[in-house]
């Protein structure tokens, strides 16, 4: 990754895109995508896709979601305070003291998310959002009634970083990461002559509906599907390796196994891993992925698909930490998969 492209990143990571509001991060990716794509498409859901080779019969489709978890304003009591439920997977051990980034419809302005204080009791053991406030420095509720509505969103002002050179970590790496990649994969093989056409979409609402996959599937019709997302490493202190498999930053990117998953797919990726010499790990998926895959699978006649994810630690808080290896072979895993398709490939499980 280049400081061109790893600034690009840290530019998606840093630009609030709550599920549901993600008009600020589509635009600015459509722009960047603009010189490489043969053509750019949005929906009614909000999706934006880039296209390259637009003629070909058979189509691949990739998707990452660019929506990230929020909080939602629920209540604004007399005192000011602003309470809130959850937008997407929001843990409320997470948030406590927290500052958060207020997103009104005219204006941004910052709060905190309040602690009680130790000395007064602390917050016990079992709490959850409706425990939480957000101060955002206001006396009464009036003075906010211009600037904040119910159902207006926030997210944690919190910065990206890097960190040792080696690690990228923030919030919402889940899955501004995977609608980095998905654009990556573009911007290398707009100057390859594809046999395939290729849908690279930056998906909407993944994080509480997956409506975006279901409207960029059933609009693209494709042939084939990969959701490229985030999925659980366990290389870190206090993880049940037993319980939850043994995934780990820097270990390559992660090939999900189980019902949903078209094997054809999979043997494709591999093949490809195995020229590149880079090493792929496995999860789980038995019955369903909980990811943009599962939406894009049950779209017109139906669309064989996989998923190939990014090993992040610490899921859903305001850390989220991903390798930049691991983002750099996933990209040169899904071009050197597409570079070589011939268009030709039968994606029937039953077919020798």
């Amino acid at each position: 990754m280049n400081d061109n492209e790893q600034n690009f990143l840290l530019e998606l990571l840093d630009t609030p895109s709550p599920s549901s509001m993600e008009m600020t991060i589509q635009k600015r990716w459509i722009k960047e995508m603009q010189p490489y794509a043969d053509e750019i498409r949005t929906d009614h859901a909000g999706n934006a896709i880039a296209v390259l080779n637009p003629e070909a019969e058979f189509k691949v489709l990739l998707a990452g979601h660019c929506d990230e978890i929020a909080l939602v304003i629920n209540r604004i009591d007399d005192q000011g305070f602003l309470y809130f439920d959850k937008m997407g997977g929001i843990n409320p051990k997470a948030a406590v003291g927290m500052k958060v980034k207020v997103l009104g419809e005219e204006k941004q302005f910052s709060g905190v998310i309040g602690v009680n204080a130790q000395h007064h009791g602390g917050l016990k053991g079992d709490f959850g959002l409706d425990d939480l406030f957000i101060d955002c420095g206001a006396k009464t509720k009036e003075e906010l009634e211009n600037e904040v509505q119910i159902g207006d969103l926030a997210v944690y002002k919190r910065e990206p970083e890097v960190m040792m050179d080696r690690y990228i970590t923030g919030r919402g790496l889940d899955n501004r990461t995977g609608l980095f990649i998905v654009g990556e994969v573009v911007r290398k093989l707009s100057q390859k002559n594809i046999k395939v056409g290729l849908y690279a979409a930056s998906t909407v609402n993944e994080e509480t509906n997956m409506g975006g996959a279901y409207f960029a599937a059933a609009g693209v019709e494709p042939t084939m599907a990969i959701a490229c997302d985030v999925t659980f490493a366990t290389d870190y202190p206090g993880v049940n390796k037993n319980k939850h498999g043994d995934v780990k930053l820097e270990g390559g990117p992660v090939l999900a196994k189980g019902a949903p998953i078209n094997r054809k797919i999979n043997k494709m990726l591999e093949v490809s891993a195995n020229s590149l010499n880079i090493n792929v790990q496995y999860e789980l998926t038995s019955r369903a992925t909980g990811t943009d895959a599962d939406r894009m699978r049950l779209t017109g006649k139906g669309v064989p698909v996989s998923l190939v994810s990014l090993p992040l630690r610490y899921m859903h808080s305001p850390v989220e930490t991903a390798s930049i290896k691991d983002i750099d072979q996933e990209i040169e895993l899904l071009v050197h998969m597409i570079e070589n398709m011939t268009g030709n490939e039968s994606l029937n499980p039953l077919d020798d």
